[in-house]
């Protein structure tokens, strides 16, 4: 039987003209993060950018999301940041291996679309963008109902950048007696937000108020500049993000077979929130140091001979870094704490 009522998209929850105006809210934002390499427009069916000026490049890509930060922007209305988050941490993790971001590609989900929102996610993604020298060339915005809570949605970012062959950073060259600096980390940056959910808010019962707020929502740094810096200075042997996994986990990764990191948990102050979560929660240390970067947000191998000149570097940057620690050889373990327990 036929129904008389015409039943169109929106009657199923998906309203075309609001994806009209979110799109003319991301083409604004988008537009200005164009360099003359951008040869498309944003509603293209795919992003062209033109590679110039290299000679053996190697193109370096990585794809990640902001996780359950998300909750504490749903919580606080504040959406204009959340991107920058996302754009920041995927720079961090090309970086690392010497590329330069050249172009970004986000991915927006959500059960009904709110085009101021979408507009306010975009911008922070557009202001990340324009601050790394990166390009936001294209996306998804995906109105899909019955998939996410009201006033909820997922956001995910895709960077491609790019760096000369015999200029990889691959942690090949690090050796026994290297020096490791840590960068200061803005807070959480993007990872340990369930734990820290369960505990502020399930356990100690915190109020969400502007303080707290503030904290949870500091942005997840770029570390690109310090980076490039040291690179362009001939003294960066490598570098390691220290995202979800933490300093145990995160390290090891450019570490070559039968290396360890030695690290000095007196050479900086944790900030309060993360021993305030500990309190809480009394987490084992192990754990601990696998769920938070605890202050840290990247880590920098250089050679003793090049120490003075990585730290004139990064103070003239105006960097917050300490030396915490170095390269060891060891059978076993990865990353060796000392300097006592927290």
């Amino acid at each position: 039987m036929a129904l008389k009522k015409r039943i169109g998209y929106q009657d199923a929850g998906v309203n075309i003209d609001e994806a009209d105006r979110a799109v003319s809210f991301i083409r604004k934002h988008a537009r200005g993060t164009f360099s003359k390499q951008v040869l498309t427009d944003i509603g293209s069916f795919g992003g062209g950018y033109l590679l110039s000026g290299w000679k053996r490049p190697v193109l370096v890509s990585s794809a990640d999301g902001v996780g359950t930060k998300l909750k504490i922007a749903f919580l606080t209305g504040h959406h204009n940041t959340i991107g920058e988050d996302l754009v920041n941490h995927c720079v961090n993790d090309i970086a690392v291996q010497g590329a330069v971001p050249l172009f970004f590609l986000d991915y927006f989900a959500v059960g009904k679309l709110d085009a101021d929102v979408a507009g306010q996610v975009v911008e922070g993604i557009a202001r990340g963008c324009r601050n790394n020298g990166c390009a936001l060339i294209g996306g998804e915005t995906a109105e899909m109902p019955g998939m996410y809570q009201a006033g909820e949605y997922d956001l995910a970012g895709f960077i491609v950048g790019a760096v000369e062959k015999k200029a990889m950073l691959t942690g090949s060259a690090i050796r026994p007696g290297d020096i490791l600096l840590g960068l200061a980390s803005n807070g959480l940056h993007t990872n340990g937000y369930s734990l820290a959910r369960k505990l502020l808010f399930d356990v100690a019962k915190c109020p969400l108020d502007q303080v707290l707020a503030d904290e949870l929502l500091k942005v997840h740094r770029s570390y690109l500049k310090p980076i490039r810096a040291l690179i362009e200075a001939g003294v960066l042997k490598g570098s390691a993000h220290i995202t979800g996994g933490g300093i145990t986990d995160n390290t090891p990764r450019i570490l070559p077979a039968g290396l360890a990191a030695r690290v000095d948990v007196s050479a900086w102050t944790i900030p309060p929130i993360f021993e305030k979560m500990r309190e809480i929660g009394n987490i084992d240390l192990a754990d601990y140091r696998r769920t938070f970067n605890l202050g840290i947000g990247m880590i920098l191998v250089v050679s003793k001979r090049n120490l003075l000149k990585a730290r004139g570097i990064l103070e003239r940057a105006g960097e917050t870094f300490f030396e915490i620690g170095s390269i060891v050889e060891s059978r076993g373990a990865r990353v060796i704490y000392t300097g006592g327990k927290r």
